[in-house]
């Protein structure tokens, strides 16, 4: 196959100052969980973009100043000379594909902890650090201070040269940077020459481009990555005001613009709150306004938006960071003309969310994200199968589907059978919640791409029992028959059974999702799971007409959505559909026509009326046919099965990246020994100095 005309232009190379880029895909900076702390599986996940043809490939933001530490965050860093060996291992792997290397600059100001390096903070104001309720405060930057963080930064921009990066990112976006907090009005209030008018607001910013331009603009690109409004109103940047302006009187100063809009949550909107290129209409403006190649995001996903964006005049670069998470073969496939093949991000922020919690991203798209380095993991390259072995899977939602998928490519023969009609399990009926449709990509990728695999048979309303299962004679089983929400209230906060939980007007997602819907009007949902799935119920059936309530034993509504950054936008959904929000309230009791809840607050019980309850808490195994089978197989010891597993929600309940992962990894384990006790990965080691005397 070859490269569609019509996307000839993403191919063009591009120069930014003294480089040159051989295509438009820039893969931004962006956060991942690995950094310094696993920096061997940084290495191989930035250095599988540059293979799969992504033209410029960024590190996540690299502090240059000790006072400047993200600590627990595991970005990278650049204090002293020792951090040119990761940084510069991480360089040689982009070359080695011949694409370019970037390095984001980044001091957070007031919002460092300094959690290592125990530093104080510094900024433009004593203020309290933001990132945290820290009993930590930062204190403001003097005029010495303001010399030695701009020839900290030039001196981290040399070596950064020096290291072999082709690109220098001067950062001020998210509302999360030194420059960006002297920009900001409500955090800058000083009255001196770094201070009031815009343009000494800018000041900072300006010296620290034109140095770094004068230090290493001869061999070296200099990138501006700026947030053109903040989505806060006049109180912040305004793309149409300062927003604006700032970007005219710096305009022909950078190699590249690379803009988008702050803070981060508004940044990386889920496909629950933005559609792809939502960020367009806030960073128009700016090719008119300086003739420098100019980039923004906007989880794009289709090359047709892509070229579009292109077209019309809004960048000369798609930048990425989701997308390149969920493919990084995205732009091969592109100039392959594999369409099909491309794994489309479906914007949920799973990635986002273990970065957030100091941990190696993972993607639901995409199993081998993180795993590059770490297990040897290639998102497109499977070890072929030594047998043509058969493998029945049972079940075909996203655990089953990837096993399929993947162990169909290792060349084993696969039979996939599924109880329901359609095929996609849990990831077909959440995807037809509001917001979700576009997790069905996770389903839509998977049975296009099995579809073309003469080796993978596919049966549809096929509900199998134990010796059903036996007479097929595959070689191994795998059991994916996925989980279902227990009714009883069990979860988190509560261990013992909700009294009345047993009657009929109590239901579940799952009844919801099925089409069940409870008695008259007034329902209460009971969150002690605080991820999405309360919140949507709750969102639905306000939107059928029901009076809904909320109530969650925690402070916060769907409390774990904050990693994922969709909490403020989530309950603002939800207040805006008129959904009665109860935080820290446990529900007690069901009965008939009203429930018993106790506000942990006001440490007393209350009564609510409520014709129905939906219990969204926790979810149990669906893995009755495993056990029939385990049982089946002790009364035939000669049936000739080699293995059985369950894989995915049938092992253990979990979000949807988990199933596609444990899918992945049975199918990579298929005709493997596997002892559960070894480690499973390469670990990452840290060299010990010698003891001194």
């Amino acid at each position: 196959m070859s490269r569609d005309p019509r996307y000839d232009i993403l191919f063009e190379p591009l120069k930014i100052g003294p480089v040159t880029a051989p295509n438009r895909f820039y893969q931004v900076p962006h956060c991942n969980g690995m950094g310094r702390v696993y920096p061997n599986a940084m290495i191989g996940m930035r250095g599988t973009k540059a293979e799969g043809g992504w033209g410029i490939v960024c590190t996540e933001q690299c502090d240059f100043l000790a006072s400047g530490d993200a600590s627990p965050y595991a970005e990278t860093n650049m204090w002293d000379t020792g951090d040119e060996i990761y940084l510069g291992r991480m360089v040689e792997e982009v070359h080695r594909y011949g694409s370019l290397a970037g390095i984001e600059l980044v001091h957070n100001g007031h919002d460092t902890p300094n959690l290592y390096s125990r530093e104080i903070p510094i900024g433009p104001m004593h203020r309290p650090m933001n990132w945290s309720l820290a009993p930590i405060q930062a204190r403001a930057m003097d005029k010495a201070d303001v010399r030695d963080y701009r020839r900290a930064h030039k001196a981290a921009a040399i070596r950064a040269r020096d290291i072999g990066f082709d690109i220098v990112i001067v950062y001020a976006g998210h509302d999360g940077t030194v420059p960006s907090h002297f920009l900001a009005k409500r955090h800058n209030q000083r009255t001196d020459e770094y201070g009031g008018s815009l343009e000494n607001r800018l000041r900072l910013y300006r010296e620290l481009l034109e140095e770094t331009k004068e230090a290493v603009g001869g061999d070296t690109a200099v990138v501006v990555r700026f947030a053109v409004d903040e989505m806060m109103g006049p109180d912040g940047l305004e793309w149409h005001g300062e927003g604006r302006e700032a970007v005219e009187m710096l305009a022909e100063i950078p190699d590249l613009w690379d803009v988008n809009v702050s803070d981060w949550d508004n940044d990386s909107k889920t496909s629950r709150f933005a559609p792809e290129g939502y960020q367009e209409e806030y960073v128009a403006f700016v090719k008119q306004v300086t003739s420098k190649p100019v980039s923004t995001v906007g989880r794009y996903t289709s090359p047709d938006a892509m070229v579009s964006a292109i077209r019309r005049g809004i960048v000369d670069l798609i930048g990425a960071a989701r997308p390149s998470i969920a493919d990084p073969f995205l732009p091969k496939k592109v100039e392959e003309g594999r369409l099909d093949d491309i794994r489309e991000c479906i914007g949920c922020n799973v990635c986002v969310g273990w970065t957030q919690m100091t941990a190696p991203a993972r993607c639901t798209q995409n199993p081998t994200f993180s795993e590059e380095w770490r297990k040897g993991w290639h998102p497109e390259n499977l070890p072929p199968a030594q047998t043509d072995d058969h493998v029945l899977i049972v079940g075909a939602g996203p655990a089953g589907l990837e096993a399929a998928r993947a162990a169909g490519l290792r060349g084993f023969r696969v039979t996939l059978a599924e109880a329901d009609e359609e095929l996609g399990g849990r990831v077909t009926r959440e995807s037809k919640l509001p917001g979700l449709a576009a997790w069905a990509r996770v389903r839509d990728y998977r049975v296009g791409q099995i579809q073309r695999m003469a080796n993978v048979e596919v049966y549809r309303e096929s509900r199998l029992t134990a010796d059903q299962v036996l007479e097929l004679g595959a070689d191994h089983v795998a059991i994916a028959t996925g989980a279902t929400w227990r009714r009883d209230g069990y979860g988190r906060h509560l261990t013992s059974p909700v009294p009345g939980t047993d009657q009929a007007h109590v239901l579940t997602p799952d009844d919801i999702m099925a089409g069940r819907r409870p008695p008259g009007t007034k329902v209460l949902l009971f969150d002690d799971d605080h991820y999405y799935m309360a919140s949507i119920i709750a969102e639905l059936l306000s939107t059928e007409g029901y009076e809904v309530s909320l109530a969650t034993p925690q402070a916060t509504i769907a409390e774990w959505m904050k990693h994922t950054l969709e909490q403020g936008a989530n309950q603002e959904r939800l207040l805006d559909a008129g959904v009665d929000l109860l935080p820290n309230t446990t529900l007690l009791a069901v009965e008939t026509g009203r429930v018993l809840l106790a506000d942990s607050l006001r440490r007393r019980e209350v009564e609510r009326l409520a014709d129905g309850v939906v219990m969204v808490t926790s979810r149990m195994p669906e893995d009755g046919l495993y056990h029939d089978v385990l049982q089946a197989l002790d009364n035939a010891p000669d049936a000739g099965m080699r293995t059985l597993r369950r894989v995915g929600d049938c092992q253990a309940p979990g979000i949807i990246a988990t199933a596609n992962y444990e899918g992945h990894r049975y199918a990579r384990e298929l005709g493997a020994e596997v002892d559960p006790v070894i480690v499973p990965f390469q670990r990452e080691r840290h060299v010990i100095e010698p003891a001194t005397s």
